[in-house]
């Protein structure tokens, strides 16, 4: 009988455990995992912004394959003058 029960405490105390990781790993690691992702995607946004507009200032445009023989041609826009009224 004295077995049974120390099986039966051993087994509860192993779900306890096994539990207890489980809020460890949901509360703790996966949180600060999902900010480390976020973070080098949006440091890897921030570069590739920066790499097209640098091209941009440098040659005037960029282009950015986007398919089978399909090429995005990025320029500068210019903002239409607004004439004025002559009064």
């Amino acid at each position: 009988m004295a077995d049974r029960s120390r099986l039966v405490i051993s087994i509860l105390v192993g779900i306890v455990l096994l539990m207890g990781l489980f809020m460890l790993y949901l509360f703790v690691l996966q949180p600060a995992m999902q900010g480390y992702v976020i973070e080098k995607q949006t440091e890897g946004v921030q570069i590739a912004v920066g790499t097209i507009l640098t091209q941009i200032q440098q040659y005037g445009f960029v282009q950015i394959p986007i398919g089978e023989n399909q090429v995005l041609t990025l320029v500068p826009a210019q903002a239409p003058q607004q004439v004025q009224p002559q009064a």
